[in-house]
């Protein structure tokens, strides 16, 4: 069992020790059997057994790693449970070393033990709310508050502000919940004054500053209608995460945080399926090329923890590898994490890396994924988004790789960037060596992701930061998007699913209109869209699409056994003619930009290069900073 000493956990040892001798002594000498008890040393003996037995049930309990400050109901009926365990597990003990006491003694040593060792624990909520008494904030230096949220961290929350906690800054004024039992109730003397439908009016009514959501069990159409009604406030927004998904020892360090996009986004939490891809990763040699990369270092930390046997990170950009490797070793120091770098681009590099590893499972994550530079740099995009997954898979094969899991994207359907048709065209080679190898190659394809680099938010949050304008492309243009980690966990999955041959689709839920994500981020910031910060259209950009889709029009989508996780009927073009299509782009390196577009329109019948633009809004990309809906 781990259990991490400290001077709080010694004090109630020590304190526990004392306690169990001094119970039976004065149960002993409460019900008159001192002399007969006292005549020998062996009480010391006796009691000692009873000091013992009630360690290890207190250990076995946890009741060493309570946060007791924060101590409520729960806490003092474990404490009854642990004395109720203690004492007749004793007298046994006693009873087999045929050194029994009267019963009358036992039943009074229960009462004693069990006001002693709780007493000890309650000292230290008493200590945190006398000193909070004289160290508090002053009323008028905290926000009025509205809390929503009448459970448990709703309860936490309140309960720390009211006592003062800095770390949870505000003034309760009320609060509110969707549960109608709890309507006209107190909760640390804070009532709760009704649904969250009344949260508008309240926020006129009682002058509220700040709004604080504590409703972690709440389903995501419920976040998302109470994040839009708070939205529609000026109050700061809060939230505090719940108290079920920290460990207690962690408890006093639980702080209030801004709302963040990914709140609003309002997802379900993906909970990886250890079972399903242990079978596959666990002690086995994995590679992750792009490994420094958004998707590629949170791939990295969630294989980790499956304790992979060697995870072997591959990218041509040292620093982020470095700094991955230096995290994942301080993490995982019984996995050998191995940074490699080069080029996918480079054979022999690549030659060389799979000789030295044989690495089992592959995840091919590199690429170039900017969509307007990729628009410009059609060769560079071909050359590593085709040739190196070419190269990557070649090198698998002929290596031995059990698992081959390429990342694609919802931009190769019906393409009309550079970057959507090469990673159509690597999902064409993808089926090719799903059907020519005995390696089980699969894609998984899904949409942009939250915090990835070069995505729209950091733009966003920078030209807030400026002042201002905001720029988005268009009015209507919309996104699927999810976040890093429930991305790289429904990869990890779907390589877990695969058979060979197929291109899964991850669940994105509904898409996001880029000019609501736009303008809840100024609301997040304080502000208000149009009025503090302007909000400039700027027109769609060489390659973007207005909306994405999940399917070409010749594909349809089945489920799978794993939620969240979809897979596409689409069928596999012959190994002859997914070759000469290589063929043709091979030949076409050597000449301009626009050849290369239109051999690439060629040998990718899905793409339409420019097809989704409008032509009155042809732009200047040099003249205009906009934040890009397509970098991914």
């Amino acid at each position: 069992m781990n259990v991490r000493l400290n001077g709080r956990m010694v004090f109630l040892i020590a304190s526990d020790i004392v306690s169990a001798y001094a119970a039976f002594i004065i149960a002993t000498v409460g019900t008159s059997q001192g002399d007969a008890i006292f005549a020998t040393t062996d009480w010391v003996f006796l009691f000692g057994i009873v000091a013992l037995v009630n360690f290890c049930v207190f250990i076995a309990l946890r009741m060493y790693n309570n946060l007791w400050e924060y101590a409520s109901l729960n806490e003092a009926l474990q404490i009854v449970y642990a004395t109720l365990i203690t004492v007749p597990v004793s007298a046994i003990i006693h009873y087999i070393a045929s050194q029994r006491l009267p019963i009358r003694v036992y039943l009074l040593a229960w009462f004693v033990l069990l006001v002693l060792t709780g007493g000890a624990r309650f000292i230290f909520r008493y200590w945190r709310h006398g000193k909070r008494m004289f160290t508090r904030p002053t009323t008028s230096s905290r926000r009025r508050t509205l809390i929503v949220g009448a459970g448990e961290t709703g309860s936490l929350t309140i309960n720390r502000m009211v006592t003062g906690d800095y770390s949870l800054l505000g003034l309760p004024i009320a609060c509110v919940d969707d549960d109608e039992s709890k309507h006209g109730m107190h909760i640390h003397n804070v009532k709760v004054v009704g649904s969250t439908d009344m949260m508008l009016d309240l926020v006129k009514k009682l002058s509220i500053e700040q709004i604080v959501v504590a409703i972690p069990s709440a389903t995501p159409e419920q976040r998302r209608r109470i994040y839009d009604l708070c939205l529609k406030t000026d109050c700061r927004l809060l939230t505090l995460p719940s108290v079920r998904n920290i460990r207690m020892e962690d408890m006093g360090g639980v702080q209030l945080r801004e709302v963040q996009l990914t709140d609003l986004l309002s997802r379900d939490e993906v909970v990886l399926d250890t079972l399903m891809v242990s079978g596959y990763l666990a002690g086995r040699t994995v590679l992750i090329t792009g490994g420094g990369g958004s998707i590629g270092s949170e791939l990295a930390r969630q294989v980790a923890a499956i304790e992979v046997g060697k995870l072997i990170i591959f990218d041509s950009y040292e620093n982020s590898a470095h700094d991955l490797q230096q995290e994942l070793s301080e993490h995982y120091p019984d996995i050998d994490v191995m940074v490699e770098i080069g080029s996918i681009r480079d054979k022999e590099r690549l030659k060389n890396l799979f000789s030295r590893h044989q690495p089992d499972v592959v995840f091919h994550a590199a690429a170039h994924k900017h969509v307007p530079l990729m628009e410009a740099n059609p060769r560079e995009a071909v050359l590593n988004n085709v040739f190196g997954t070419l190269n990557v898979a070649e090198s698998a094969v002929s290596h031995g790789a059990k698992r081959f899991i390429y990342i694609s994207t919802d931009k190769a359907v019906n393409p009309t960037s550079v970057m959507g048709a090469t990673k159509r065209m690597g999902e064409m080679i993808i089926q090719r060596f799903a059907e020519i190898s005995s390696t089980c190659f699969t894609a998984v394809r899904f949409g942009n992701v939250i915090g990835s680099n070069g995505s729209v938010l950091p733009t966003f949050q920078r030209q807030i930061a400026n002042g201002g304008p905001v720029t988005v492309t268009h009015p209507e243009i919309s996104r699927y998007f999810m976040t890093v980690p429930e991305a790289s966990r429904l990869v990890i999955q779907a390589g877990g699913l695969a058979s060979g041959g197929e291109i899964f689709i991850l669940e994105m839920g509904e898409p996001v209109k880029i000019d609501d994500l736009a303008r809840n981020l100024i609301r997040l910031a304080g502000m208000t869209p149009d009025v503090d910060i302007q909000i400039k259209y700027t027109g769609l950009r060489p390659g973007e699409k207005l909306f994405e889709e999940l399917l070409m029009d010749t594909e349809t989508m089945l489920s799978t056994v794993a939620s969240g996780i979809m897979v596409s009927t689409a069928q596999p073009e012959s190994n002859d003619a997914v070759i000469a299509r290589l063929k043709a782009l091979e030949d076409c390196l050597d000449k301009d930009n626009a050849a290369i577009i239109a051999c690439l329109a060629e040998q990718v019948p899905t793409y339409t290069p420019n097809g989704n633009r409008l032509i009155d809004e042809v732009i200047d990309i040099g003249e205009n900073q906009t934040g890009s809906q397509d970098d991914e």
